[in-house]
């Protein structure tokens, strides 16, 4: 069984925080437009606030999305340090049989220290597949390298592809000894969706927990040093979390996402406070750096629309700028009271509560078959090359608890999903051990007597399907949607399905 040192706690008045503050903080987080997930608080070292918000837990590992770069680059600092790879280095030297026969001036150029900052110099990237790679690097260099900025999350899982080249290990099992045993993450906790080649996606293919993150960028916080022990070279750090790129060009992509503006590292963004760096995965996992307070703030979330959550961000900063005072003030233990119960008590809401129709005995126990549209897809990962699994026939046999949601999906695999109609969200177990997400959570509301609508989330995402049915006769329309920032184009054409 893992087992890790735990981080030193203290009141947040012991740290020079006010309880009164975090309880704002919290306040302003939750009036948002995010659902908040996760949240830590660590001032000179110690955890002075935590908490998750129900159903979600600390041991809950959760996507990371983007927030993964970081994970790929400290891979590369780490083989950095121990020699293994030089930052002038040229990609093409790393990989010569993926390379063209006659590389552009501008490729000749491209270097590892270029892919870390999003200095590439391409104005595209390939999608993934088999030759992932070597499309890549047959992808035209338009730009001198260094000279421009364009994120670029397949530049980000080349970063894991040259630590393989160098050692012959992929991300997870390089980590594993070298930083993850180290630092006090459980990495038989973590989970990876790989490209199709099996190499792990480090542009944003990591499961991990919000102590994870923490511990992760704390490792930076202190220089690269974790108890004593050098994992990443101090020059290494520096360059990590000081501007490397300009990228002010991101204003023309992102106008909100104000902190996306003020430079690059290597696969950490620069904040808007006096050298404050953070890790940033879509739809708001962060884990904030702010040296001048000796400060590190960890969230998981789902900020919905939108890849970056500016709100979140500027909520954070309004809350360390009441952070004054370095060292300790007097003790508050009605406001630290305070605190503590509602940390222990955060939830994001309980759904709806409508749990009857007479149409539930007219279709209970009657399989339905997809006749037009997708219905689905159910999981996957985009950076993947994954294909939609959607649903092909389903069932629901409707009892006192809410419904069991029996699906064949058209790869064949069948599940059988638990659905709680009485005003709670029923946790169910899919698929294997090895999946990246495995938790599902399911409710059901009926809006009208025709009308069931699904609520599912994969509890270790962001992310929440709806599906709404309407029933008629022997037939169902269904609308789907999602909150996932990463669809493209219109309105999904209708989906029908009939009873057989």
């Amino acid at each position: 069984m893992f087992q890790r040192k735990p981080f030193e706690t203290a009141s947040p008045e012991e740290l020079g925080i006010r309880s009164g503050d975090i309880m704002a903080y919290l306040d302003d987080l939750e009036a948002s437009d995010t659902e908040m997930h996760g949240l830590m608080i660590m001032r000179h070292g110690k955890l002075c606030a935590q908490g998750w918000w129900a159903p979600f837990g600390p041991g809950i590992r959760h996507g990371l999305q983007s927030h993964t770069k970081t994970y790929a680059a400290t891979a590369v600092g780490i083989a950095y340090t121990e020699g293994i790879i030089r930052l002038d280095e040229r990609i093409i030297d790393i990989f010569p049989q993926e390379s063209p026969r006659d590389p552009s001036e501008n490729l000749k150029l491209l270097t590892v220290r270029d892919v870390l900052c999003m200095g590439c110099g391409m104005d595209t990237m390939p999608p993934p597949s088999k030759d992932w790679i070597r499309e890549f690097l047959h992808t035209p260099v338009n730009h001198k390298p260094g000279t421009t900025y364009m994120y670029n999350s397949t530049g980000s899982t080349l970063l894991g592809a040259i630590v393989r080249a160098k050692t012959g290990l992929g991300l997870h099992d390089y980590l594993k000894p070298r930083l993850f045993d180290k630092i006090g993450i459980d990495a038989g906790n973590l989970r990876w969706a790989c490209m199709p080649d099996g190499m792990e996606v480090g542009g944003g293919g990591l499961y991990a927990t919000t102590e994870d993150n923490l511990r992760l960028l704390k490792l930076y916080a202190d220089g690269g040093v974790w108890e004593g022990e050098r994992i990443l070279a101090e020059d290494y750090v520096r360059l990590a979390t000081t501007n490397q790129n300009d990228s002010a060009s991101e204003a023309a992509v992102n106008p909100p996402a104000t902190d996306n503006f003020l430079g690059y590292g290597f696969q950490i963004w620069m904040c808007k406070p006096e050298g404050a760096y953070r890790a940033d995965g879509a739809m708001g996992q962060f884990t904030i750096v702010l040296p001048k307070l000796d400060m590190i703030v960890a969230i998981t979330e789902t900020a919905p629309g939108a890849h970056w959550a500016q709100k979140t961000l500027d909520i954070t900063w309004d809350f360390a700028a009441k952070v004054t005072s370095d060292g300790p003030l007097p003790e508050d233990p009605e406001a630290a009271g305070k605190l503590e119960r509602r940390l222990r008590s955060l939830n994001i809401g309980n759904p709806p509560c409508r749990p009857s129709s007479p149409t539930a005995a007219r279709i209970s126990g009657r399989t339905f078959r997809v006749k037009s549209g997708v219905f689905g897809p159910f999981g996957g990962n985009f950076m993947s090359g994954e294909g939609p699994n959607p649903i092909r026939e389903f069932r629901f046999d409707f009892d006192n608890y809410g419904c069991l949601w029996h699906i064949l999906a058209a790869s064949g695999r069948e599940e059988h999903i638990r659905v709680g109609t009485g005003g709670l969200r029923l946790t169910n177990i899919l698929g294997t051990e090895t999946a990246c997400t495995q938790l599902y959570l399911a409710h059901g509301s009926w809006l009208s007597e025709d009308t069931f609508e699904l609520r599912c989330r994969w509890m270790e995402t962001c992310l929440e399907d709806v599906y709404t049915l309407k029933f008629a006769g022997k037939g169902v329309s269904i609308t789907a949607s999602n909150n996932s920032p990463f669809q493209f184009g219109g309105d999904p054409p209708a989906i029908t399905a009939e009873m057989v």
